[in-house]
């Protein structure tokens, strides 16, 4: 696995690491690469609706997309050697995540020999307009 993931990181391959996940490819999670780094993508389902009132995604749902979103930065975009291990993940929840696709990007704040701090922010619209944000720590010995 640690090869697969090394060997994908080398080819700049997002999608194909993304792919590695099946909880990605459950819930429709994608990724790319844009100008300003990597993209993960909820991709709207309806199976993903959790309020049906409204409706909105389910929050466990865009709290998954955030924690995948970190997971594959510290994989793409830094020099992890191992599969990061979830710690913790806080989740705040600014905007009904409603019927569309939403998009998140991370940002590695610091990322020391054991642990690693990521933020992530998940949009629709607008990345301006955060529907969630969430902060992650990571084990990555």
């Amino acid at each position: 696995m640690l090869a697969t993931i090394a060997k994908l990181r080398t080819r700049g391959d997002v999608a194909a690491l993304n792919d590695l996940v099946p909880y990605a490819r459950a819930v429709g999670l994608e990724a790319y690469v844009d100008g300003g780094g990597l993209v993960t993508v909820l991709r709207f389902r309806e199976s993903n609706v959790g309020n049906t009132q409204i409706p909105a995604v389910h929050g466990g749902v865009v709290g998954a997309l955030l924690e995948h979103a970190a997971i594959l930065h510290l994989l793409a975009e830094s020099d992890v050697k191992v599969v990061p291990k979830i710690i913790n993940l806080s989740v705040d929840f600014l905007r009904p995540c409603l019927a569309a696709d939403t998009f998140a990007r991370g940002e590695v704040i610091k990322q020391g020999r054991r642990v690693a701090n990521v933020r992530v922010q998940a949009w629709q619209d607008a990345a301006d307009r955060p529907v969630a944000a969430g902060h992650a720590h990571f084990l990555v010995a």
